[in-house]
C-alpha cells in the first residue's frame, strides 16, 4: 500500500498563502547547492544562506539554478520567495506535498509541479512518492525536492561536460531537461513494475495462494496512485507546450512535444497493467474455483464408490439369525470379492468417462 494521503489539517483555518509544511521531513537541515552556467563557464557552489545567491540572480548571460533538498524550512523558503519575488501561493504549494502534477504561468515566471517515484530497497514494498517543484524565469531555474536523490546529478555532468544544447539554452530548456529525467524514472519503474506482474502471473498459474491475491491487490492500489499522478502530468506537460508566455522559447516547444509522446506512452503503459491486474484477479478466483471443483470431484468420486460398499457393508453387518450367507464357507471373502469388484468396475467407468 502507498503512502498514506497527507492530511491538510495543519492548515485548516489559516489564509491564503500561509506556508506550513506539510509532509514528512527526510533530511536534518536543507541543502542547498548554486550552480551558474553559460556557454563558456560553469560555477558551482554549496550554499549555507540563500544571501550568497544575490548577484547571481540578475546575470543575463548566464542562467542560475538554485537547487533545495528539504523543505521544512519556512525561513528559507521566505528567504527565497523575497529574493526571486515567488508568490506566496506558490511558496505554499511547494510546502504542500500532495500536489497535483500541475503548471502555473505567473508572468514573470512559470511553477510546475511534478511527481516522481521509486520502488523501496525491499521487494513488495510500496512505491516512494516524491513532490518536486521548479519554478524558472528569464535566467534563473530552482528546483525543490522532498529529500537528496542522485536524480539531478546527470543533469549536472552533462551542463559540466557541455553535452548537448543544455549550456547553449536557456532556463526553459533546463526546466525541460528536469521534466525528461523525471518521465525517464517513470519508464524505469514502470520496467520494474511490468516484471512483477509477470512474475505474479507464473505464480498464479501454478501455486495461486492468498500471499498471490495480497500481492496483486497491493500493486494495483500502487498502480492507482501512479494513474492520479501520470494523467494531470500530461494536461502539466501539454499546458506548458501551449503557453505563449516569453518564458519559453520556441526551440524548447519541439522537446516538450516529445516529452508530451512519452507522457502518452506511460498512460498507455498504466492502462495497460491495470487492464492486466484485472486480469489476474479474475484468473485468480477462476483458479481457486478450480481448485475447489477439482477437489470436491474427489471427494465426490470416493464417496460415490464407497455408497454400494456401504450398502454391502450394511446389508451382511445386520444381525438376524437367518441370513443364508452367514452359514457359508466362503462367504466372507465372496463378499469382499464382490466389494472389489464394484470398487474397480466403477473406477473403470469414471476413467473412460474423463472423469478421473
Amino acid at each position: 500500500m502507498q503512502k498514506n494521503y497527507r492530511t491538510r489539517i495543519a492548515k485548516t483555518g489559516l489564509p491564503p498563502g500561509s506556508l506550513v509544511h506539510v509532509g514528512e521531513r527526510h533530511t536534518e537541515q536543507p541543502l542547498l547547492s548554486l550552480m551558474v552556467y553559460n556557454e563558456q563557464v560553469v560555477k558551482e557552489k554549496t550554499l549555507t544562506v540563500i544571501e550568497e545567491c544575490r548577484g547571481f540572480q540578475e546575470q543575463e548571460e548566464a542562467v542560475t539554478w538554485i537547487h533545495v533538498e528539504g523543505l521544512h524550512d519556512i525561513g528559507l523558503m521566505e528567504q527565497l520567495g523575497a529574493l526571486y519575488h515567488l508568490h506566496p501561493l506558490t511558496l505554499e504549494d511547494i510546502l504542500y506535498t500532495d500536489q497535483r502534477p500541475k503548471m502555473e504561468d505567473f508572468g514573470n515566471y512559470i511553477y510546475i509541479v511534478l511527481k516522481d517515484f521509486s520502488l523501496p530497497p525491499e521487494a513488495g514494498g510500496p512505491l516512494l512518492p516524491e513532490q518536486i517543484s521548479i519554478v524558472f524565469g528569464p535566467h534563473f531555474l530552482i528546483s525543490f525536492q522532498e529529500k537528496q536523490s542522485p536524480l539531478m546529478e546527470p543533469i549536472r555532468e552533462r551542463i559540466r561536460a557541455a553535452r548537448g544544447r543544455i549550456r547553449k539554452a536557456g532556463a526553459d530548456y533546463l526546466a525541460y531537461t528536469i521534466i525528461d529525467a523525471i518521465i525517464d524514472q517513470y519508464f524505469i519503474l514502470l520496467e520494474k513494475l511490468g516484471e512483477n506482474i509477470e512474475s505474479m502471473e507464473d505464480q498464479l498459474v501454478t501455486r495461486p495462494g492468498r500471499d498471490t491475491l495480497l500481492a496483486i491487490q497491493n500493486i494495483k492500489r500502487e498502480m492507482i496512485y501512479l494513474r492520479r499522478s501520470v494523467w494531470p502530468l500530461r494536461e502539466a506537460v501539454s499546458s506548458l507546450q501551449r503557453t505563449d508566455s516569453p518564458l519559453m522559447d520556441a526551440a524548447t516547444d519541439l522537446y516538450l512535444k516529445d516529452v508530451y509522446d512519452h507522457t502518452i506512452q506511460i498512460i498507455d503503459t498504466v492502462e495497460t497493467y491495470r487492464d492486466m491486474l484485472s486480469g489476474m484477479l479474475d484468473i485468480y478466483l477462476s483458479s481457486v474455483s478450480n481448485r475447489l471443483n477439482e477437489v470436491m470431484k474427489v471427494l465426490t468420486i470416493i464417496a460415490t464408490i464407497f455408497m454400494p460398499l456401504t450398502f454391502l457393508a450394511g446389508v451382511y453387518g445386520m444381525n438376524f439369525k437367518y441370513m443364508p450367507e452367514l452359514e457359508w464357507h466362503w462367504g466372507y471373502f465372496m463378499v469382499w470379492g464382490i466389494m472389489i469388484s464394484v470398487a474397480l468396475s466403477m473406477l473403470h467407468y469414471f476413467r473412460r468417462k474423463n472423469w478421473l
